[in-house]
């Protein structure tokens, strides 16, 4: 050991007090654009706040507003024949042919169908004279503040999202001795000139905004195909005033000198509700007469039970003194702003708390904020890495049950990916595509083969569920829940898988590498070939997992003899090249972009457990050379690929280089309001920040071992953490100065041996189920 250390066991979990640290994003004006609105959400409903004064905006959104249903379009008319002659072009070297049969083939092509705003609050109020602006969200207590004075007088617009209520919830209050003057009214932007919603007054407190979502610029096969029915909603606003005067006119409800407005907002859509417009008069009854107090104060004991489960302080505690923008700015200059690293990793939680909840929707590319008719990407689900990016900080971060939606999710588009696989491939098991959407179409959809003829999701959605077994130590999960979407996917693998001439190993064909390309022997930039790095990868790692979860449970399939003999000759996905370099296909061809954003060779070395310092140093370091390749020649960007490096580097315990990565991210990605701009939104990155944050505090991915602090840059001198999550069911607070560790408590929710590594010790714990342990350093 380094040094002497104090070990205290306990019989419960005693608890570090909360930090003090608060976590509010402020600005001194209001929002311009979208992109610096603040977001409040509940999983479901969510709102895009600007704080204007006179001209308010908050804009609305519900997480199943898409067009069109789940039956619009059939698979792609593949057949196995089809399958067997791309497979005799890639053995021929023939690559640019296998890429054109696979998507004419097998590929719906370029699809738009989107993910819809749900439309727009307003309130144009009169206000002159204006001073002593400020709008705000708390992320301690989820609610947006906008406060202002007009004439001398305060004016302020208090904002949240409630779960338990299920409503978004706005207080207005003012002093001015006219009080609010003006128009309350909602509205929805035309889909290509068609009106897609309407609204009316159905009383002089009552605001009503129904409507259907439709796609008239929808397309599939990269043709038009006008999509003209989808999920139906009813949006009511209820205005409750207890002076001044609201009457309901043509355009919405007018206000003349309430003082202080209640308004309560409530939607519910068909894709939840058969009968959705009076399950949204119903909702409103629930809350109608309940005072503000009453809901704000179950709102934030709700939000709260998720937010307060962990916290991070890095540095010492300093009053935030300037905007969060002037924060970011400061970082442009090339300052480090430790309160603006801790207020990101916040914001990471705060919007998957917001955005993904037990019986919603996963979070999609843009969360489900989302101010669009047709959305960037169509805010929809891509898996070749941006959904799961979005739940990479679920388990460590104390949120287990927010990953839940991800797993309903995807044991629907297992069942739908049993169709291509038997139809288009006469295979056994499930083929999940690389793209999808809220009715989880099941068929590959790109026009070109790089981009979309991928199909390594399923593996990567399985390893979800593996994750969240290793963090909670959940064997029901893993028996009921878990091994059964592993026994579909590893089905689909086992078929899939051929013989590869060439040296007779078990390759994935045609495989390729998400959204990347290499130059073949003829010159010819092409995607497809014979056990691409990352399939082999995926496949290996898969079948390892569905063969531990047996052992685990005891159990033996008909099949668990097949896969292990499958695994033994499957081709190595982790190669080196003669530089050194991991290799991203088969063979060491020319690489057409060096630099390319995508590392999906490395999904071995994270999110995968494959490749680590302690089992595998070679490739350790050769993960090292990739990135410094990849880097070298303009690798990365921003988003989602900065993110992902913030974790390798952890990762790599490179604490430097993870907190390069920071920076980068924040002067290169950053939008005003926090989000990710990848731009343009993009949530994926927020996610991943998040989760490299708490990679390079806590590392459990080998097995049997805790690390505390594995990757700790200089800048993060000294700070305290509760409450993260370690695999095995553990739950770790610690503190540290000046670089070292000072106190670690471990709890055991399960009782598992484990080696933890803190400050240059190795401590071997074998703890009891419920018990703590405090060591001090």
């Amino acid at each position: 050991m380094k040094k002497s250390l104090l070990l205290i066991l306990w019989a419960f979990f005693a608890i570090l007090p909360a930090f003090a640290q608060k976590s509010v994003l402020w600005y001194e004006q209001p929002a311009q654009n979208w992109d610096e609105a603040l977001p409040v959400g509940n999983g479901r409903l969510g709102a895009m706040v600007f704080g204007i004064p006179g001209k308010e905006r908050i804009q609305l959104n519900e997480d199943s507003l898409w067009p069109g249903g789940p039956d619009d379009w059939g698979l792609a008319d593949g057949t196995p024949a089809d399958l067997a002659q791309i497979r005799e072009y890639i053995v021929a070297g023939e690559h640019v042919k296998a890429d054109s049969l696979l998507v004419l083939k097998f590929s719906r092509k370029e699809i738009t169908r989107s993910h819809q705003t749900m439309g727009d609050l307003w309130f144009d109020f009169n206000w002159n004279e204006l001073t002593d602006y400020k709008r705000s969200l708390d992320l301690n207590k989820a609610t947006s503040l906008t406060e202002f004075k007009s004439e001398g007088h305060s004016v302020s617009q208090e904002v949240f999202v409630s779960a338990p209520d299920q409503a978004i919830l706005i207080k207005l209050h003012t002093t001015h001795p006219n009080g609010f003057r003006g128009l309350i009214r909602m509205n929805r932007p035309m889909d290509m000139d068609h009106p897609t919603a309407e609204t009316k007054a159905l009383n002089d407190n009552l605001l009503e905004m129904k409507g259907m979502v439709t796609q008239r610029g929808g397309q599939i096969d990269s043709k038009p195909f006008p999509i003209l029915n989808g999920v139906k909603f009813r949006a009511l606003l209820l205005a409750q005033n207890q002076d001044g005067e609201i009457k309901a006119n043509p355009e919405g409800l007018q206000v003349n000198g309430a003082k202080e407005i209640y308004l309560k907002l409530v939607a519910e859509t068909s894709f939840y509700h058969p009968d959705f417009e009076k399950k949204a008069e119903a909702a409103l009854d629930e809350i109608a007469f309940s005072s503000w107090g009453q809901l704000q104060q179950a709102h934030e004991r709700e939000y709260s039970s998720w937010f307060d489960r962990m916290s991070l302080a890095l540095g010492g505690e300093t009053a935030d003194e300037i905007p969060t923008n002037q924060h970011i700015q400061n970082v442009k200059a090339g300052q480090t702003d430790l309160h603006l690293e801790k207020l990101l990793f916040d914001f990471g939680r705060y919007l998957l708390i917001s955005s993904s909840r037990p019986g919603t929707n996963p979070a999609n590319l843009q969360g489900i904020w989302n101010h669009h008719i047709g959305a960037p990407w169509n805010a929809d689900y891509h898996l070749n890495i941006n959904l799961q990016m979005n739940y990479w900080p679920a388990e460590v971060t104390n949120l287990s049950e927010l990953h839940g939606p991800l797993f309903d999710f995807t044991d629907g588009l297992i069942e739908n990916g049993k169709k291509p696989a038997s139809v288009n491939f006469n295979m056994k098991g499930t083929m999940l595509p690389h793209t999808t959407d809220l009715w989880k179409i099941p068929f590959l959809q790109s026009s070109t083969a790089y981009w979309g003829s991928w199909i390594g999701a399923g593996a990567w959605l399985g390893r979800h569920y593996w994750e969240h077994y290793l963090f909670t130590q959940d064997r029901d999960f893993l028996e009921e829940r878990a091994l059964p979407a592993f026994e579909q996917i590893v089905q689909f693998y086992s078929d899939w898988l051929m013989t590869d001439p060439r040296d007779g190993t078990l390759v994935s064909a045609p495989s390729t590498s998400p959204e990347n390309q290499f130059i073949n022997e003829k010159g010819q930039k092409a995607a497809s070939t014979m056990g691409a790095a990352m399939d082999q990868q995926l496949i290996a790692d898969i079948f390892g997992i569905y063969l531990k979860s047996n052992e685990i449970l005891g159990k033996r399939s008909a099949i668990t003899d097949q896969i292990q003999s499958q695994l033994a000759q499957l081709r190595t996905g982790v190669q080196l090249g003669s530089d050194g370099r991991i290799l991203e296909w088969d063979r060491e061809y020319e690489e057409p972009e060096k630099g390319h954003r995508h590392m999906s060779h490395l999904y071995a070395f994270h999110p995968g457990a494959a490749i680590t310092k302690s089992q595998t140093p070679e490739y350790f370091q050769a993960v090292r050379k990739t990135l410094e390749y990849r880097l070298a020649n303009g690798g990365a960007g921003p988003g989602w690929s900065r993110a992902w490096l913030i974790n390798f580097s952890a990762r790599l315990l490179d604490g430097e280089m993870a907190h390069e990565h920071i920076q980068k991210l924040i002067t290169q990605s950053l939008l005003p309001n926090l989000f990710d701009g990848h731009p343009p939104f993009q949530i994926d990155g927020n996610f991943g920040y998040t989760a490299g944050v708490a990679e390079m505090l806590l590392q459990s991915h080998e097995d049997g071992i805790i690390r505390v602090l594995p990757a700790l840059p200089k800048a993060w001198s000294s700070g305290s953490v509760k409450g993260l999550k370690a695999r095995g069911g553990f739950t770790l607070d610690f503190t540290w100065e000046s670089g070292e560790v000072k106190t670690v408590r471990l709890h055991s929710a399960k009782g598992n041996k484990v080696i933890l590594f803190a400050d240059g010790s190795e401590i071997d714990l074998q703890l009891k189920a419920g018990e703590s342990i405090e060591m001090e350093f």
